[in-house]
């Protein structure tokens, strides 16, 4: 059984039904879950509250679509406190001064301190955090 752990990248082509995501998610044996996170949430929401304001219809707004319902959420503060609390790690990589996004570092604490794989296609900024696993399902 696994856990997957998806971010904003793969959370948006999963909603706009990139063909290669889709067949590793439908590909998935029964008892492995896919997840996401409610930074990956907030991400989308930002994006997705101004895109619903600037259409011009009804009809175009329906055409918007919001994180489906299928996704489970991980929940951010306790699981951050944890990793950040216990996770010289990842303090490591604060004080090493690697760039990586503070939004991107909090998805990959979560992904961490549940044990998951992260499910993203930026490897560069992802590869630079100790112990994170991840792949690549767009390609």
């Amino acid at each position: 059984m696994r856990l997957y752990v998806l971010d904003t990248d793969i959370s948006g082509f999963v909603q706009n039904e990139h063909p290669t995501v889709t067949a590793r998610i439908n590909a998935l044996p029964d008892d492995d879950t896919v997840a996401t996170t409610v930074v990956t949430f907030g991400e989308d929401l930002s994006g997705w509250l101004p895109a619903c304001r600037r259409a011009r219809n009804g009809q175009a707004r329906a055409g918007l679509r919001a994180i489906d319902g299928w996704t489970r959420f991980l929940p951010r503060d306790d699981l951050l406190a944890i990793r950040w609390r216990d996770g010289d790690d990842l303090r490591s990589v604060a004080h090493a001064k690697i760039r990586i996004g503070t939004n991107d570092l909090a998805i990959a604490a979560i992904t961490l301190s549940v044990n998951g794989i992260l499910v993203m296609r930026n490897a560069v900024d992802f590869q630079r955090i100790p112990d994170l696993l991840f792949e690549d399902w767009t390609k």
